[in-house]
């Protein structure tokens, strides 16, 4: 039996990528974004955030705040 995919999951691989990569290019664990989001008044733990963007099932307005908190001001979307 083959496991049905959905159609955005492409998107959200990528997304969830475009995420870690500037997480990682930058030196920001999970702790600190937490953290950063935090004083946003978007209360995620640590564990929360690893699981979140493990899945990659987060909404363009989460993604964007933490591109945001990160100092990420421009991204390149390559599909």
């Amino acid at each position: 039996m083959s496991e049905d995919v959905s159609p955005t999951a492409f998107y959200e691989e990528k997304a969830k990528n475009i995420l870690k990569g500037e997480l990682k290019r930058r030196g920001i664990s999970y702790a600190l974004l937490a953290e950063n989001l935090n004083e946003r008044g978007a209360h995620e733990s640590e564990r929360n955030l690893a699981n979140k963007i493990s899945r990659g099932s987060f909404t363009a307005a989460f993604f964007m705040m933490c591109m945001d908190v990160i100092g990420v001001r421009q991204v390149s979307l390559e599909v």
